[in-house]
């Protein structure tokens, strides 16, 4: 082998000089020792070769080693940064949460303060409201009350015609609440029912004309069905006597007609009041005098059959006055 020849013919210690050695041998030596340097110097070179192919292999994967050594510190770091962001990330959702939890005790406290105001300004106007309306147009009179002589309601409109009996002056009513009455009057039309208005708004010196007529006609006996001047509903220009062009002036009678029935059945969805029914204790029974009172009222009073305006308490009756109108 190339070793041996080495060994039993030293040269320098080199693949080279080895390679050389043994090529001189060859020429030296003749056949035999031809091949013995073929072989020597084939491992020669494929050991040099293995050599270096095992040296860059021991480097690639070095390489690697490193390369996954700082990979891991990398991740490593990247794991501890993940963490500490979560971390940071759940402190400022429980902030999140505090400040949203900060911030619906606030909103409750506005709401509240916010109520408060509209509390207040919904009493102012209910106040404002209070103070436009006439307080008058709720009070009992008929003997109870009285309406001074510079008493005049704040607004009056001529009744249309139509509505009014013929041959009749002409009759006066509440403008503000002159829509109530001809609604009233168009329902009871819808249903064949023919409603005229025989007396309407009456100043404290036409009461006291008509107070003293009935006087001298019945005497004493005129109180039963005649109020003074001052204590009449029809001062306030919220009051009407209805008839029938059937029944005209005889009033009494009006309460056997069907269009009494009917405004025992309907008038309350206009805001109007009987005011003296059967057994009253102020006049006779009056089935043609209707007083608007407002809807609420009316309609209140039409379900408690037991309870009438004027056996109600006037504190009571004060409570409807915000809605009189609407």
């Amino acid at each position: 082998s190339a070793r041996q020849i080495y060994h039993k013919y030293p040269v320098p210690a080199t693949e080279y000089g080895v390679v050389q050695y043994a090529a001189h041998m060859v020429h030296k030596s003749g056949p035999a020792t031809y091949i013995l340097a073929a072989v020597a110097g084939t491992s020669l070179v494929a050991t040099g070769f293995l050599t270096m192919r095992t040296l860059d292999q021991t480097n690639i994967i070095d390489t690697q080693a490193i390369r996954i050594t700082e990979q891991t510190k990398a991740l490593a770091s990247a794991e501890s940064t993940i963490t500490s962001l979560e971390t940071d990330l759940s402190n400022l959702k429980n902030d999140l949460e505090n400040l949203a939890e900060d911030f619906r005790d606030e909103q409750n406290k506005n709401n509240e303060f916010e109520d408060q105001i509209l509390d207040l300004a919904g009493e102012l106007d209910e106040f404002e409201k209070l103070n436009e309306i006439d307080d008058e147009l709720l009070r009992k009179y008929s003997k109870v009350s009285f309406l001074n002589e510079n008493y005049i309601p704040s607004r009056i409109k001529q009744i249309d015609d139509e509505y009014v009996l013929e041959g009749k002056d002409e009759q006066y009513f509440h403008s503000d609440i002159m829509r109530y009455l001809e609604r009233m009057f168009e329902a009871a039309q819808r249903d064949d029912i023919d409603l005229k208005v025989i007396s309407g708004y009456r100043s404290f010196d036409e009461q006291n004309q008509l107070k003293g007529q009935f006087t001298e006609i019945f005497g004493t006996g005129a109180n039963a069905f005649s109020a003074d001047q001052g204590f009449s509903e029809h001062q306030l220009g919220t009051t009407i006597d209805i008839t029938t062009p059937e029944v005209g002036g005889t009033f009494q009678s009006f309460g056997e007609t069907e269009a009494f029935a009917w405004l025992e059945e309907n008038a309350y969805k206009y805001g109007f009041i009987l005011s003296y029914p059967e057994d009253n204790q102020f006049y006779i029974y009056e089935p043609w005098h209707w007083r608007f009172v407002g809807r609420d009222l009316a309609r209140d009073l039409s379900r408690d059959k037991n309870e009438t305006f004027y056996t109600m308490d006037q504190r009571e009756i004060n409570k409807y006055l915000l809605e009189f109108f609407d």
